[in-house]
């Protein structure tokens, strides 16, 4: 089996005798893998010790039997009444004071210890029944971890987070020097003393903040572990994931990749942006990109239209053809949707689905089975390393930024996602990469905004050895605990980048024009070369990009942030400065090419059909070649 074709199925939400047609209309679309049992505790589990597997037999008998395989989600994802009823401490509370109340999903706390103990219960005795069962194939965790419920401020979280912070700090003095607290008569003298950055009459403490958000993608990543442990004490072999969600702001998933055996994904890109092709195509890279070499697979995506946005387009036809090949292209070896069946009742009985509430004389079927075809034809190779451009993406920097009180606020994660954009405007392959590295092999690094560094030592080495590296404005400003350090600014990279910034302001407008007619936006900097050359310089005069030779490599600074239409000119001129090739060349406007070891994806996501020499793609069209 090549590729896995498939989505998420919940046949408890329909009478058994259409799980039967369910099997055979998965047959006739090429489905192969069905991830069941998301959202299936109170079903499986009616009470505390009391546990009905015989439903679950019968579908798993009946997928198996029908030569579907199982990605079995441990079902830990949202809590029965029952649970939230007699351990009212399972819910979260809000920042505000208030709780966050059954009746949708996710209803429960990360750090609550009857909510571990009755999932623990849970997978342990799923692992205990299915762990040898033939259908299964892959173990889910949970479901979208954090998706809702990341931040809870509850007194159990308090407890928790004040435990992290002892583990942590060790002492509550370190803890007094990191977090700068004689500011504002902060001081404290007790670990008892500290709460989560509940609602405050001004700005919380920065540093509680960011440890705050780092405590809480640790407490998700527990959970992970915990029932990963449970997995494997159980003696099952299969490989466990669990669906991240791009670049989730709430959640390090560098630190959340190595415990998994495979990373999978889900996106959901708005079909009426004419350009959510590059955000999607920033995704794949990053799920690639957590597990080098390692395929990866696209657990969820909509076949059709989703419900939850103000205003919800459909694909067009060949639309969601396109974006599954995207995902072959960069590394996935699994194409899935959310959901098999199209639900009947509930908060998402409008989100489409492989099969759609008419039946399977509608186009999206009928789209669903002839991409499972093409895909059942297909032999990928492994992902290799065909990038020669590392992007740096660090989501302690992300925590630090999205706070108030900075000169301009602005979202760092859409800064790295927008370097990406223009990048792959220009058909060059990127890989992401976290701060510290490594970055071996790499012609180019480039660093946005990279406000807080923990350890700037493998991108100075990285250019002593040889490398390329570009940064841009907002730099190596603070360390890990969002300080700044003795003398100013650029305290790390500084002698690597041959300047120094002196300071910054908000620019607004054309405050920040720079070069020939290029546009800076959000901040602009006061630099003192010390050393660095002049590249292009603002309109008023002062340096604006920068170059400097250090060590055997060479380093660019931009000493703004350039907007949209200007990076693609940047991205352009690095490039051709340092040879490095696109996958394809002259392409028309929105056609991707990627590689992928000896395969090359080609994919039209115009509208239109347009001419690539002597060949023709229709629109949304896409091309696989094989060296």
């Amino acid at each position: 089996m090549a590729i896995y074709y498939g989505g998420d199925y919940n046949p408890e939400q329909w009478p058994e005798d259409v799980w039967r047609e369910d099997v055979e209309l998965m047959r006739r679309a090429g489905v192969n893998l069905a991830t069941v049992g998301v959202f299936s505790w109170a079903r499986i589990q009616p009470d505390e010790g009391v546990f009905d597997f015989g439903w679950l037999d019968r579908v798993l008998d009946l997928l198996h039997d029908g030569g579907v395989a199982v990605d079995l989600a441990t079902a830990t994802a949202s809590t029965p009444p029952w649970a939230t009823t007699r351990y009212p401490g399972i819910l979260t509370t809000t920042r505000e004071g208030a709780i966050r109340w059954p009746g949708s999903r996710q209803h429960y706390a990360p750090t609550s210890p009857d909510y571990r103990r009755l999932a623990s219960a849970l997978v342990s005795a799923l692992v205990e029944r299915y762990r040898d069962h033939p259908a299964v194939v892959m173990w889910h965790i949970n479901n979208e971890l954090g998706c809702h419920t990341t931040y809870d401020y509850s007194d159990g979280a308090a407890v928790a987070f004040r435990d992290w912070l002892t583990r942590r700090y060790t002492d509550i003095e370190t803890l007094n020097n990191a977090w700068g607290t004689t500011f504002w008569s902060q001081r404290y003298t007790d670990f008892e003393q500290i709460l989560p950055p509940r609602l405050t009459p001004a700005a919380v403490n920065p540093t509680q903040q960011l440890d705050f958000r780092r405590f809480s993608s640790d407490m998700l990543l527990e959970l992970l572990r915990m029932e990963k442990k449970i997995i494997r004490d159980a003696g099952a072999t299969q490989p466990i994931t669990t669906n991240f969600m791009g670049a989730f702001g709430n959640a390090d998933y560098w630190s959340w990749a190595g415990e998994l055996d495979l990373i999978s994904d889900d996106s959901y890109p708005d079909p009426r942006d004419p350009l959510s092709f590059r955000t999607a195509a920033f995704g794949r890279d990053l799920m690639r990109s957590l597990k080098p070499g390692v395929p990866w697979i696209l657990m969820e995506q909509a076949p059709g239209q989703v419900n939850w946005r103000p205003n919800n387009a459909a694909k067009a036809p060949g639309q969601m053809a396109a974006l599954s090949m995207q995902a072959v292209g960069r590394g996935a070896d699994g194409v899935l949707f959310f959901q098999w069946r199209q639900a009947a009742r509930g908060s998402e009985k409008f989100h489409s689905a492989m099969l759609p509430h008419a039946g399977p004389d509608t186009r999206t079927y009928k789209e669903v089975s002839a991409l499972g075809l093409e895909l059942s034809k297909l032999d990928p190779p492994p992902p290799g390393r065909d990038a020669k451009v590392a992007l740096v993406l660090d989501w302690n920097c992300h925590w630090a930024l999205d706070q108030p009180n900075h000169p301009a606020r602005f979202d760092y994660i859409a800064q790295v996602r927008g370097w990406h954009s223009a990048f792959h405007e220009l058909n060059v392959q990127v890989d992401i990469a976290p701060a510290e590295g490594p970055f071996d092999g790499y012609d180019l690094v480039v660093a946005p905004c990279l406000y807080l560094i923990r350890d700037a030592a493998p991108l100075v080495e990285y250019v002593t050895a040889g490398g390329a590296l570009f940064t841009t404005a907002y730099t190596d400003v603070v360390d890990e605990n969002d300080g700044f350090l003795p003398g100013g600014f650029t305290r790390r990279l500084g002698a690597a980048l041959g300047l120094t910034v002196l300071d910054f302001a908000g620019v607004q407008g054309s405050e920040a024009t720079y070069g020939n007619g290029h546009t800076g936006e959000i901040l602009r900097e006061e630099l003192r070369l010390d050393g660095a050359t002049v590249v292009e310089s603002f309109a008023d005069g002062p340096p604006a990009l920068t170059h400097h030779t250090f060590g055997a490599g060479r380093t660019w600074h931009l000493a703004t942030m350039a907007a949209p239409a200007s990076r693609p000119a940047l991205a352009a001129h690095l490039t051709s400065t340092l040879g490095i090739e696109p996958v394809l060349p002259d392409l028309p406007a929105n056609v991707e090419a990627c590689v992928r070891g000896t395969m090359l994806t080609l994919i039209n996501h115009n509208p239109s059909a347009v001419r690539i020499g002597s060949e023709q793609l229709g629109p949304y069209e896409y091309r696989v070649r094989t060296a």
